[in-house]
């Protein structure tokens, strides 16, 4: 499942499962639920709670930074296989 990003007072769908922790996430994620994460308001910090929110199995994530989290959170996807990078280089030297 892509994730879903959403701006902070939009409505959520109750089906989502708010989430404190990764391992709350992962928890959440192993029963088949879908986990949301609410980011904190620091763009840096937001992007690391992305990463490893979504790591675990995050699936619905709400921040004011929707464009950057967006980028950190299809890298972070690439990178535990879920899907293809955006842009593969293959370097010879």
């Amino acid at each position: 499942m892509r994730p879903v990003v959403v701006s902070p007072g939009a409505p959520v769908d109750p089906a989502w499962t708010p989430a404190r922790s990764p391992a709350d996430v992962a928890e959440l994620a192993a029963r088949g639920a879908t986990p949301l994460v609410v980011l904190p308001a620091e763009l840096d910090a937001a992007l690391a709670a992305a990463a490893v929110h979504r790591w675990h199995g995050a699936a619905v994530f709400v921040t004011e930074h929707a464009e950057e989290v967006r980028l950190a959170l299809d890298m972070t996807d690439s990178l535990a296989g879920r899907r293809p990078p955006a842009l593969a280089r293959r370097g010879l030297a």
